[in-house]
């Protein structure tokens, strides 16, 4: 029987794995949970059906799948498992990773007849619980058709080139994401100094050229009505857009506007907090504008 095991069960984790193991329960196979805090994945198999489990059950599955805060808690995770790693397995990691910890990290699984797919995600809390995220996979294209009837939390699954490519995409996607959030803050702050009606200017942006994910989905929604909902944390945002300003100098590229956009949010990050939602980014605009938006 197929084993599927899902590790992390974060804010993200926790609704993809519950996806995982109702799929699993559908189709006969096994699906097993680990979090860092056993308690959690203790919760999630009275919720879901899954099974808790240790890095040495889950190191014997034949999908596993990570969803951990960076790459370098993926390499710890991996380090506790390499051991007792089957041989054909695929390691699918869903974590925001970095692009430069893929090749290692598939060196690694390699030795021990593991494939490596990285394939963040993308759709926030909301996706993860709809089962509707879109996934950005790195890595072999054959490798991705095995385990992707698996994916049961995705909605969209697009195969971005080979190893390291699906965090390079989610990267670059975030800090894209962070222009726009920062630009259109920048931009109401003007226009509430200029004494104009905030919730009008965003409907009128909203049906115009300067609309975006920020200004239709995140600043009407948590910003101007001041609840900021811890959903995806500035320090995320911060650490991605820093990932994209390194993946640049990398290429020897040049994107002096995403490596501006990274500094300001590792500023926001320090000044407002790392644990708030993204959208308190906004609060640093705020503060240098001394107003709030609202």
């Amino acid at each position: 029987m197929t084993t599927l095991a899902f590790l992390g069960l974060g804010a993200m984790g926790d609704p993809m794995a519950a996806h995982l193991a109702r799929y699993a329960a559908a189709h006969d196979l096994n699906a097993l949970v680990w979090n860092r805090t056993d308690w959690k994945a203790q919760a999630h198999a009275r919720a879901h059906g899954s099974r808790a489990v240790t890095l040495e059950e889950a190191a014997r599955a034949d999908v596993i799948f990570t969803c951990l805060p960076t790459s370098v808690e993926v390499s710890e995770v991996l380090g506790g498992m390499e051991p007792q790693l089957k041989r054909g397995a695929v390691w699918v990691d869903c974590t925001s990773g970095h692009p430069q910890a893929a090749p290692a990290q598939r060196e690694r699984l390699a030795a021990c007849g593991v494939t490596l797919l990285d394939a963040p995600v993308s759709g926030g809390t909301a996706g993860a619980q709809a089962g509707t995220l879109t996934i950005m996979v790195g890595g072999p294209a054959e490798a991705l058709e095995m385990v992707r009837p698996h994916l049961a939390f995705a909605g969209k699954v697009v195969h971005v080139g080979q190893s390291g490519a699906g965090f390079a995409v989610k990267a670059i996607n975030n800090a894209l994401l962070g222009v726009t959030l920062w630009a259109t803050g920048e931009g109401l702050a003007v226009l509430a100094r200029s004494g104009v009606n905030l919730g009008a200017a965003l409907e009128v942006i909203n049906a115009s050229s300067g609309r975006s994910n920020a200004s239709q989905n995140l600043i009407g929604q948590r910003v101007l009505t001041r609840e900021f909902p811890a959903t995806f944390a500035l320090g995320l945002l911060a650490k991605d857009a820093g990932i994209a300003a390194d993946l640049t100098g990398e290429v020897r590229g040049s994107a002096p506007l995403l490596a501006q956009t990274a500094a300001l949010l590792r500023a926001a990050e320090r000044l407002v907090g790392a644990d708030e939602d993204h959208t308190a980014a906004l609060k640093l605009i705020e503060q240098m504008n001394d107003l709030e938006l609202k």
